[in-house]
């Protein structure tokens, strides 16, 4: 396919990665602050660690956006010393969260703590699937259109995000129908688990030279 492509075409093909790249390094980072905000405001455990991951994801960002300027000037380069310590960074920042929100899930079952309310979390989570669903579908189309099997792999990194959307929104909703502490626990567990699993592939993307995001499957 990519030896079909015209120069130009090519061009704008990987501009428009880059351009995809970058709606996502700066959505991740508004969506991080306005989700710590109201998960400290409102006290909601699962939102607040949907929020530090959305921190973690523009640090991977930048990495992936690297990896797209890379990949432009001479795509059979290997990584760099940046992407591999962005990966490592990365990895290593999941799971900390996830160790974090196991704990704080420990703490809020031992004090029986719940959240005041989890409708931001509604809210923040259905503009996040709609958002990582479009993401996901225009950078898979970029990537095969390219043939570029790293830019079709950060499409799929891409939706595992919206699968932890998805945990967000269904805990959020359960809890402010029956209101029981329990569903924002599962749902920090959740995300601490989608956590572990993007910690891990970092870690061993940074290890070898597989692109493969967990979710291919």
């Amino acid at each position: 396919m990519k030896s079909l492509l015209l120069k130009d075409d090519m061009e704008k093909l990987y501009n428009r990665a880059m351009a995809l790249g970058l709606i996502t390094v700066l959505y991740n980072l508004i969506e991080g602050i306005v989700s710590i905000y109201f998960a400290v405001s409102d006290k909601t455990l699962a939102l607040l660690g949907f929020g530090v991951d959305s921190f973690v994801e523009v640090i991977s960002g930048a990495g992936i956006l690297h990896m797209i300027m890379r990949i432009k000037r001479n795509p059979s380069a290997s990584r760099d010393t940046f992407e591999k310590h962005a990966l490592y960074v990365t990895g290593f920042s999941f799971y900390l969260l996830s160790a974090g929100l196991v704990a704080g899930a420990a703490i809020n079952l031992y004090n029986d703590t719940k959240p005041d309310a989890t409708v931001m979390g509604t809210v923040i989570s259905t503009i996040s699937i709609a958002t990582m669903w479009l993401l996901y579908v225009y950078k898979l189309k970029v990537g095969k259109a390219l043939g570029s099997q790293p830019i079709i792999s950060d499409a799929q990194c891409t939706k595992a995000c919206l699968y932890l959307s998805v945990v967000l929104l269904i805990s959020s909703l359960l809890y402010e129908i029956f209101k029981v502490g329990y569903f924002d626990i599962a749902g920090a567990l959740g995300i601490s688990w989608f956590s572990f699993r993007e910690g891990r592939e970092a870690i061993m993307k940074g290890k070898n030279s597989s692109f493969q995001c967990c979710s291919d499957d």
